[in-house]
This record gives structure tokens, C-alpha cells and sequence, in this order.
């Protein structure tokens, strides 16, 4: 393995907090591709980080495979399935296809058979917690024919794996309904912060929680928390449609998962993550002015609803 090549579908942030960390490791050799490598602002930032971790930029998905023998999918939730289908053509029985993002069981076990039709090794993974700040040693589950295999080598290099289950679509249903809660919860924290503010009363609000619940630094969990919807709303509705479609599809009306999606997509209509320059805001005091400044503007503001 010290001297195979990882690629990346998507090389965005997860992959390349991932690929920093595992370099640090003692892996050396990695290559990407990434449909925006050359997108005007989303570009600069990919090339920046290929840069930075020394990560080779492929220019198709035929070059991705022909230059590793590990491929990991990291793109959007609602995009995973066709980067499965665009990378297949070129896949062999030499390569491991471990899809990382947050799709539903079904998804997942689609995406198994587009590429258990071309001989290659499959492994879903599940990441348990944002990637940032564990890097590569996020806590892991993998599940599928190639978990094993993924943990026994990718564990030499810090990685945390523990394995779910032969069944593909176990470790993606553990993470699905966990976001219930976590993006839940951000959701949440963003509305209290957001009527709050009109009043001055967050910092009331905080301490009042904080009699309730002990223990927890709320406003230092606002920062975290809005930080996370202002640099990843988007995305993370997308993931929420997601777990609504499979709660439908199991006979659970998704009351809570629709409305989190709903907030969470209003950040990016807002235009919240563009005014950050992609960045997170630094605490919750930033968000609320630019929500303000935002608010003025009245041709570039959307609503949720």
C-alpha cells in the first residue's frame, strides 16, 4: 500500500483534509478529479489544496483510474450516484471504489452494483463526524465486501474503521439517522440565533439553556454550529432530502428532515456562504450582521419559504 496511488472523485473539503492528514502519515501518492478543478473561484481553491498536499489533478475519470488503484467518491450527496456511473467505464478488478458520501442505503447499494458489475472491490463508508478537525482519523464505518480489506490496510495510516456489516447499507443508515439529530439540532440553533437577535436576547436565551442543560458552552456551540450551515447549508439539505426520501419510503412521515432541510437551504438562498468568501463566519455575532447587511439588499435575499 506505501507505494499505491489513491484517487479522489471530488476533491473537495473532505478529501482534502483527508488527503493532508494521511500524507502526514506516510502516504505519498494521490490523485483527483474534480469536475470544478477549473471553475472560476471554486477552481482556484481546488488547485490551491492539490497543491498543498501534493495531490495530482486528473483531467478525466479515465485518467483518475488509470493512475490509482484506490478510488474514493467525495462529492455532493445528490451527485454521488452519477460520479459512481461516470468513473464505472474504467473501473477493473484491480481497483477498491470506497464511497464516502452521505447517500441513503439504497443509493448505496446501487452505487455497489454499478461497480460490482465491473469486478471492482466496494466499501461504503460512513463518516461519523464532520471531517474537519479529525482529518483522516474521522471516526469511520465501513460496510460491503471490501470493508475488511479497507480497514486492514487504512488503519496502518491512523484511520478509525470499524466495520458495520457485509450488507451494504448499514453503516449509510447509521449515519442517515443520525443526522436527524445533528443537522437537526444546527437547524435549530440557527432559528433560535436568528429571532433572538432581533431582540438582543441570545445571550439570555444561552443562559437560560444553560440552566436546563449543564455543561454545554451554548454560544460556542452557535459559532460551531452556524458556522457549519453558513459554509455547508447547501450540501447538507441535499443529505436531508435524502434521509426525507427514506423515511417515505419506510412509512415515516419526514416532519422533522423536510423542515431541517428547509433551513438549512436557506442559508445558501441568502447568499450566506458567498458574502464569507466560502469560509465560515468566526462566531454567531457575524452571522447575525450579515444576515442584517443581507436583509437590505432586498433583490438578493431569498426566503425559506
Amino acid at each position: 500500500m506505501a507505494n499505491s496511488t489513491i484517487g479522489f472523485v471530488g476533491f473537495g473539503e473532505a478529501a482534502f483534509h483527508i488527503t493532508r492528514g494521511l500524507g502526514e502519515a506516510g502516504l505519498a501518492n494521490f490523485i483527483a478529479y474534480d469536475i470544478h478543478t477549473h471553475t472560476a473561484g471554486r477552481g482556484e481553491k481546488i488547485q490551491r489544496r492539490a497543491e498543498e498536499t501534493g495531490t495530482q489533478l486528473a483531467g478525466s475519470s479515465a485518467e483518475l483510474a488509470a493512475g490509482a488503484d484506490w478510488i474514493w467518491s467525495a462529492v455532493t450527496s445528490d451527485q454521488a450516484a452519477a460520479a459512481a456511473a461516470q468513473t464505472a467505464p474504467f473501473l477493473t478488478t484491480r481497483h477498491l471504489y470506497a464511497d464516502l458520501n452521505s447517500v441513503s442505503p439504497a443509493v448505496k447499494q446501487s452505487i455497489a452494483a454499478t461497480v460490482g458489475r465491473t469486478g471492482a472491490r466496494f466499501v461504503e463508508i460512513a463518516m461519523m463526524q464532520p471531517v474537519p478537525p479529525y482529518g483522516h482519523r474521522v471516526p469511520i464505518l465501513a460496510g460491503g465486501p471490501a470493508a475488511a480489506e479497507f480497514r486492514e490496510r487504512m488503519e496502518l495510516y491512523g484511520m478509525r474503521i470499524r466495520i458495520t456489516s457485509q450488507e451494504v447499507g448499514a453503516a449509510a443508515a447509521t449515519k442517515m439517522f443520525r443526522s436527524i439529530m445533528i443537522k437537526g439540532l444546527e437547524a435549530l440553533i440557527t432559528e433560535c440565533v436568528l429571532g433572538a437577535g432581533r431582540y438582543g436576547a441570545e445571550q439570555a436565551v444561552f443562559a437560560s439553556l444553560a440552566e436546563t442543560y449543564p455543561g454545554i458552552d451554548w454560544p460556542a456551540l452557535a459559532d460551531y454550529m452556524i458556522g457549519r450551515v453558513v459554509e455547508h447549508g447547501e450540501r447538507r439539505a441535499r443529505e436531508m432530502e435524502e434521509v426525507a426520501e427514506t423515511l417515505e419510503s419506510i412509512g415515516i412521515e419526514p416532519i422533522m428532515a423536510l423542515a431541517t432541510a428547509r433551513r438549512q437551504e436557506w442559508s445558501a438562498k441568502v447568499g450566506l456562504k458567498h458574502y464569507f468568501d466560502c469560509e465560515p463566519p468566526r462566531n454567531y455575532r457575524e452571522f447575525l450582521d450579515a444576515v442584517a447587511k443581507l436583509e437590505r439588499r432586498p433583490a438578493l435575499i431569498e426566503t425559506a419559504g
